[in-house]
């Protein structure tokens, strides 16, 4: 893999994530538990649909294929995609997006803190921006924690559910795919062993504060960055894509 092809992919991986996540978020539109929450995560998704337009406006200056961000976002197959599986796990209950949102968010912060500092400009640009947004987010979703681990004892217990059911989805966040090393090495990518440290830093913080427990279990799940993705991605994909198959040419 050339430095080229690992940059490209790179931004790609950046721009899944976004991009799906928000699509996940944007499916709460209209059922959210009360209109503030339902105005709140329909905002977040926005914040991530401009986050992923602007990673696929910079994929489509350096890619080789010359696609443009619709091309990019809405034409690949699905073992195309690079984003975690995090980010296409089904919302099931609001516990369960919220312990979604709040490993997320914990993971966003320090990474775009580190990656606005990075050597490539426009990484840097795009992600000085985006800790403004993820600075809400994890306010957002850490007070949820807060609220429903010390709320009633059924919120208590669906939060502690979820939590523990995506725990092993969150170890891939910090597994460095080939092209992440590559940008590492390049100093593009932020160290993700630092991220960690701060990263479990807050969850343990919070879910201790929340009267939560932190899951035992050390097995993880990954695949996402190679482009192996469970079913589900599938089917967000068929929705998602529909109208660029059935119009080619719409633009965002």
């Amino acid at each position: 893999m050339d430095r080229k092809e690992a940059k490209y992919l790179y931004i790609l991986h950046l721009a899944d994530n976004a991009l799906i996540l928000g699509q996940r978020l944007g499916e709460w539109c209209g059922h959210g538990p009360v209109l503030e929450q339902d105005m709140a995560m329909t905002n977040i998704a926005l914040d991530y649909i401009g986050r992923a337009r602007l990673l696929y406006q910079y994929a489509s200056e350096i890619g080789a294929n010359k696609q443009n961000e619709d091309q990019i976002a809405f034409t690949r197959n699905e073992w195309e995609y690079r984003n975690i599986l995090l980010v296409e796990q089904p919302n099931g209950d609001f516990a369960h997006t919220i312990a979604r949102q709040f490993y997320l968010e914990a993971f966003h912060y320090p990474y775009f803190t580190a990656l606005a500092n990075s050597k490539d400009t426009g990484l840097a640009a795009i992600a000085q921006k985006t800790v403004k947004e993820t600075a809400y987010h994890l306010k957002w979703s850490s007070e949820w924690i807060l609220r429903l681990g010390d709320g009633t004892e059924l919120s208590h217990q669906k939060i502690q559910a979820a939590i523990e059911e995506l725990w092993s989805y969150t170890g891939e966040l910090f597994l460095e795919s080939e092209f992440e090393k590559e940008m590492q090495l390049e100093g593009v990518s932020p160290d993700l062993k630092s991220v960690r440290d701060l990263w479990f830093e807050k969850v343990n913080a919070t879910l201790g504060k929340a009267t939560l427990k932190i899951p035992g279990s050390s097995w993880m799940q990954s695949g996402g960055k190679q482009g192996k993705h469970s079913e589900k991605l599938g089917y967000i994909l068929s929705e998602m894509q529909y109208m660029q198959r059935a119009y080619p040419g719409m633009e965002w």
